[in-house]
């Protein structure tokens, strides 16, 4: 069985979540983390918590720099000692759209690392664009997690790694022109996770539907076939990865 350690299993996306978790463990997979983004998701996030298999992590990612407040941040600190909660994320920096609050986005990131310091958990890392200031910053502080949605140079990865940091591995390796199959291949497997991203970035062949955490198989069968190793293997290696890393 594996664990899809990275999605958004949220009413905005799926009308019957109960639906997609028996989908998703007919298909091997029967264990969840679901990311909050903001106060709303966060929220989300903790009333999911009683489903069996569903583990959280919560926090506001860089895309809504312009939109929280201290309450929010509040909300988030005053829940991280629930025990099914296992990290802080989705937090980071995005300069894609926004160059501009570079600043306001490196300011949120940091206080939500030293959170993480101070609660001694791991976190969820959204980088893009900005690997620079992204290592930069974690260097900063004495914090391991993910690196979410991971899609870097072989050099890139091996300065996270070093740093402590797991990969996390999703739908983007099948893409025809991803050059990540190629790094993956030189990336020992104990220093990679699977994840989703549901509902974003569905693997090939289901590109254009909506994903979901039963698309982790998939993404699993390409790893395989890329390693020529088991799928038994794999879900070992994965599961152990996990567990070292996360209080599940």
């Amino acid at each position: 069985m594996f664990c899809d350690t990275h999605c958004h299993l949220f009413k905005e996306y799926y009308e019957n979540i109960d639906e997609i978790l028996e989908n998703a463990l007919d298909n091997q997979v029967n264990r969840y983390i679901v990311a909050g983004c903001d106060d709303k998701t966060n929220r989300e996030v903790l009333k999911l918590l009683d489903k069996m298999g569903i583990y959280g992590c919560l926090g506001i990612h860089p895309e809504e720099v312009h939109s929280y407040n201290d309450s929010d941040l509040k909300f988030l600190e005053k829940n991280l000692k629930n025990k099914k909660i296992v990290a802080i994320g989705e937090i980071g920096l995005d300069y894609h759209y926004d160059k501009e609050s570079k600043q306001k986005q490196i300011d949120l990131f940091e206080y939500q690392l030293r959170l993480a310091e101070a609660f001694q958990m791991p976190v969820v890392i959204h980088s893009r664009e900005a690997t620079n200031d992204t290592i930069e910053i974690l260097k900063k502080y004495r914090v391991k997690g993910v690196i979410h949605s991971f899609s870097g140079s072989l050099e890139t990865a091996t300065i996270y790694i070093k740093m402590g940091f797991l990969l996390g591995v999703n739908g983007v390796i099948t893409f025809k022109n991803c050059n990540l199959k190629e790094v993956i291949k030189e990336i020992p497997l104990n220093k990679i996770v699977l994840e989703t991203d549901s509902p974003y970035l569905t693997p090939v062949p289901f590109r254009g539907k909506r994903n979901d955490p039963s698309k982790i198989k998939n993404i699993a069968e390409y790893i395989c076939d890329l390693k020529h190793i088991s799928m038994e293997e794999l879900a070992n290696i994965t599961n152990e990865n996990i567990m070292r890393l996360f209080d599940i």
